[in-house]
């Protein structure tokens, strides 16, 4: 189409609804009880661990946490593993769960749930100043039927690479107002400009490799340049996916890499190849098979282990597993009060009202005394009919003295 933008061809021609065949319309994932259903394994044991892992995913978070999603190698299945993750915690939590692709070479992130909008992440970073609320923000997003939303890169190389390191913290300072959970999906390379604030402001980060002996390589060596520059917590508390984006052979031995990623991560996930996600459209977790949606069930939970201490280290939840010392900033004109800022008010929080003392005024004289006495009740009728009162008083109603007008 001539004049149409870069990618938008392909957008049409190419679409899923065209290319996939016997594409089923699945019902909406955002549906708790039907996604606990799934996941129910027959055993007490068996359902108990899971309910542990469901309390642990819905862990309330009180300030924005970011996860990053990165890889060396390229077609490692880091944009699946970015839409699927953030689709689960979006189903699992019932909250605002947003996707970014900080992808500077035509990133797919956009490819992964049905497009709502145009907007690209460098249309949000031109439009920060005028961005104030949710509403504001939502109109660069496209929502899955999880709940989770993205934010599209340009498919355009040229363009896209103009999303640089100050972009990517002035997008997360005004998203994580709005957001509690982040992903990132980033790059191959980790030397590009927006990569050191991706890595930077991360709390959780998230290998991707594949059960090949390149991808698993590329993938430790990610790790060995992590550690020798600076970023060694975040490695040591990081988590490896072995993502099955093709049909594994019998000669790799996955248990091998898997134990390799073990000493060097806190925590390994093997996600089954799956016709679904390797079709490359959108992210549908009721098409997933179970065993796949289970695995990415057990990734969000070992990702929410780490929010408590992400919000201690912040000082927004207390060391001994406590509810945090305060939920949230105090209302607009609500004033301050003891305590910590939007603490809930106690049940006293005045001072019990003393008993007036002979000098209720700090020293000024007593106001004198009415010049009425109190109110008598009221008597059945006039006693006598209403008289006019002093001059701009009105009558006086029966019972009250009569003032002589002045002179």
């Amino acid at each position: 189409m001539p004049g149409a933008p870069l990618g938008y061809t392909a957008a049409v021609e190419l679409s899923s609804d065209r290319l996939l065949r016997n594409k089923q319309k699945a019902k909406s994932s955002r549906n708790p009880s039907g996604a606990a259903a799934r996941f129910k394994l027959g055993g007490k044991k068996e359902e108990a661990e899971r309910q542990r892992k469901l309390d642990l995913i819905r862990t309330p978070v009180l300030s924005c946490y970011r996860i990053a999603v990165i890889s060396l190698k390229g077609g490692v299945g880091k944009t699946t593993t970015t839409t699927a993750l953030g689709a689960t915690l979006a189903t699992e939590r019932q909250d605002k769960i947003l996707a970014i692709d900080a992808n500077p070479d035509a990133g797919t992130l956009g490819r992964r749930v049905r497009r709502e909008t145009g907007a690209t992440i460098r249309d949000l970073v031109q439009a920060i100043p005028y961005l104030n609320s949710y509403m504001d923000i939502r109109r660069f997003t496209s929502q899955a039927p999880s709940g989770l939303e993205i934010i599209a890169n340009d498919v355009d190389p040229a363009v896209s690479t103009t999303f640089n390191d100050e972009d990517y913290r002035r997008a997360i300072d005004v998203l994580g107002k709005q957001y509690p959970i982040i992903l990132t999906d980033s790059g191959t390379g980790l030397l590009y400009s927006a990569m050191r604030g991706v890595l930077d402001l991360a709390d959780q980060l998230i290998i991707i490799s594949t059960p090949s002996v390149d991808g698993a390589s590329s993938a430790s060596t990610t790790l060995d340049w992590l550690s020798a520059h600076g970023y060694a917590d975040l490695v040591s508390r990081s988590l490896t996916v072995i993502s099955g984006v093709r049909e594994t052979g019998k000669m790799i031995k996955v248990d091998d890499i898997v134990q390799h990623f073990e000493t060097r991560c806190r925590a390994v996930v093997v996600v089954p190849f799956d016709e679904h996600l390797s079709a490359g459209a959108e992210v549908d977790l009721d098409m997933m098979r179970p065993k796949t949606r289970e695995a990415y069930f057990n990734l969000s939970a070992l990702v929410a282990e780490d929010f408590v201490r992400a919000q201690q280290q912040q000082g927004l939840w207390t060391a001994d597993g406590n509810p945090p010392p305060h939920l949230a900033p105090p209302m607009p004109g609500a004033g301050g009060r003891q305590g910590y800022p939007g603490r809930p008010p106690q049940q006293q929080p005045y001072p019990p009202q003393q008993p007036p003392q002979q000098q209720p005024y700090g020293g000024r004289q007593q106001p004198p005394a009415q010049p009425y006495p109190p109110q008598q009740p009221p008597q059945p009728g006039w006693q006598q009919p209403p008289q006019a009162g002093p001059q701009g008083q009105g009558p006086v109603p029966p019972g009250w003295p009569q003032q002589p007008p002045q002179q």
